[in-house]
C-alpha cells in the first residue's frame, strides 16, 4: 500500500518540526557523502579484485588479455 499525498506532507512537517530547516541540508549532505565514498569503495575494490586476478594469470593469459584491451582501446 502506497502513502497518500497527505501522508507524505505530514511525514515531511514532522521532520521539519523535529530537525528544523537548517539541519536538513547538512543532514543530506552527510548522506550524499557517505553515498559517494561507498560507491568509491566499491569500485576500488572491484579493480583490487581484478588486478589480482591477473597477477595470477599465466603468462600468455596475461598476454592475451593484452591483446584484447588493446584491441578494445
Amino acid at each position: 500500500m502506497a502513502p497518500s499525498a497527505w501522508q507524505i506532507i505530514v511525514v515531511l512537517l514532522i521532520v521539519v518540526l523535529l530537525f528544523g530547516g537548517k539541519k536538513i541540508p547538512e543532514l543530506a549532505k552527510g548522506m550524499g557523502s557517505g553515498i559517494k565514498n561507498f560507491k568509491k569503495a566499491m569500485k576500488e575494490d572491484e579493480e583490487e579484485t581484478a588486478k589480482a586476478e591477473v597477477e595470477n594469470q599465466t603468462p600468455k593469459e596475461t598476454e592475451a588479455v593484452k591483446k584484447t584491451e588493446d584491441k578494445n582501446a
